[in-house]
């Protein structure tokens, strides 16, 4: 018995559908039984012979009944332990979204950009002019490398401001660092299998290279960046570095030790990849010319990103292959699509013509800069003689060094949060454990100068 109601907003065919169907996949209706024909069911339920039919027609389409001819339908045979649960009971109350992370007053996070610096009039004016320009292309896949007119942008800006000298078909346009970290994995497990990596460092290229089954090989940090003496030392054929502005230290890696780790790159066949993951932050003394500019045909992956200076969120990086990995990426990646918006890539391109991006870049160094220098103001106020700053000048984030006694850093972090600080483990950076000194890493991106001072000073609260 079917029941059918018209007061329903479902329409008609579905209640039937849902019905039978509940029937066969509860094994109410057994394999192989007949089915009442078209006209005996509208009958039966005074209802129309396009209703019954809808419902057969989908419930055919399913798989749940077959036909044969001049016979009618049968109830297929299903494996009713494979098959779904009926859904038919009452509906499960909709899951609710995770709870939203822990809201903190001052948040030294060190990849914060200020929720205001985007600049959304001038994006919104760009993605309006490319959706009438560039219509047509948007029904199309794009380059594999990612759109021509960006890659010509990037590298216009890239000899201008980092000195880097390739061709728009060096350029590959990612999605994030971690994209390009993959693709390089891809590129060189064949002939490669160890990566060392700067310690402290980044904790990204770690985790891509190991999920790719590289070995790890931590080289310590000094302040001319990775130490070459250990890196001769190790097994390592790739070395993924951060030479204009150490991640998290701030070290600048003198041209003399440049020189000497591309010498280390050309004498084994090695690879460098070389990370300018900020460097347009730059407040004080000239910008730093890129390692690949020192030896543009050498074997240096150059990887530059889009988040430090726009926004993270809309997942823009690209990278510079030396040409020697060039047909490589081209056979092995052939087939690919460029999994980068195409609108967004256009929208980019336009914005990096009309000169947007180089004057953003300028606004949000002067910005910046007036957080920077707050920051060491607050900590030399609240802090004085008791902790020591650590690669002042650039990017986004300084390295505060404790002096004497404190709680560690584990403690400090949970006393932080106590007081709705929210600090970033300095200890995630270490591939072999905590340092000895306690180091507090303190962006200042995402916050005012306000927040900073009044951030720091409740900080230096927390111990004496």
């Amino acid at each position: 018995m079917y029941i059918l109601d018209h007061n329903d907003h479902e329409p008609l065919y579905k209640q039937l559908y849902k019905q039978i169907r509940e029937r066969v996949l509860s094994g109410k209706l057994p394999a192989h039984a007949k089915l009442p024909s078209v006209r005996d069911l509208a009958v039966e339920l005074s209802t129309s012979r396009n209703t019954v039919d809808g419902a057969y027609q989908e419930l055919y389409a399913e798989g749940y009944i077959y036909s044969k001819e001049r016979s009618g339908y049968f109830v297929s045979a299903l494996d009713q332990y494979a098959a779904p649960l009926s859904r038919n009971h009452e509906p499960r109350q909709q899951s609710r979204p995770p709870q939203p992370s822990p809201s903190f007053a001052y948040d030294f996070h060190p990849a914060r950009l200020d929720p205001a610096s985007f600049p959304s009039a001038l994006w919104r004016t760009c993605f309006l002019e490319c959706l009438r320009e560039s219509s047509r292309e948007f029904s199309l896949y794009g380059e594999p490398q990612g759109d021509w007119v960006l890659r010509c942008a990037i590298q216009q800006y890239l000899e201008r401001s980092r000195a880097v000298i390739c061709e728009p078909e060096q350029i590959v346009i990612c999605s994030g660092l971690q994209h390009s970290l993959e693709l390089v994995a891809h590129l060189l497990q064949e002939n490669h299998s160890t990566v060392a990596v700067e310690n402290p460092g980044y904790h990204l290229p770690r985790a891509v290279f190991r999920n790719n089954r590289f070995t790890i090989v931590p080289v310590p940090v000094g302040t001319d960046g990775i130490n070459l003496e250990a890196l001769r030392a190790s097994t390592s054929t790739i070395v993924y570095v951060t030479p204009s502005h150490q991640l998290p230290m701030g070290f600048v890696m003198p041209v003399s030790n440049r020189l000497n780790l591309i010498d280390w790159a050309e004498s084994g066949g090695n690879i460098i990849i070389e990370d300018d993951y900020d460097s347009e932050l730059r407040y004080h003394g000239k910008p730093i010319p890129s390692l690949q500019g020192l030896r543009p045909d050498g074997n240096i992956v150059y990887m530059g990103t889009f988040s430090k200076v726009l926004s993270p969120a809309l997942r823009l990086s690209y990278m510079v292959l030396p040409r020697s990995l060039l047909a490589r990426f081209k056979l092995l990646y052939q087939d690919y699509f460029s999994v980068v918006s195409l609108l967004e890539q256009k929208t980019m391109a336009k914005f990096m013509e009309l000169g947007h991006w180089e004057r953003h870049v300028r606004r949000m160094r002067i910005a910046n800069q007036k957080k920077h220098d707050a920051m060491l103001k607050a900590i030399e106020r609240c802090f004085g003689d008791r902790a020591t700053v650590i690669g002042q000048g650039a990017g986004l984030h300084v390295v505060l060094r404790l002096q004497g006694e404190n709680p560690g850093e584990t403690e400090i972090i949970r006393l932080a949060a106590q007081r709705r600080i929210n600090l970033f483990p300095f200890s995630a950076t270490c591939v072999t454990g905590a340092p000895a000194e306690t180091n507090l890493l303190l962006g200042f991106g995402g916050m005012t100068a306000v927040e900073i001072e009044e951030g720091v000073e409740i900080l230096s609260r927390i111990f004496p």
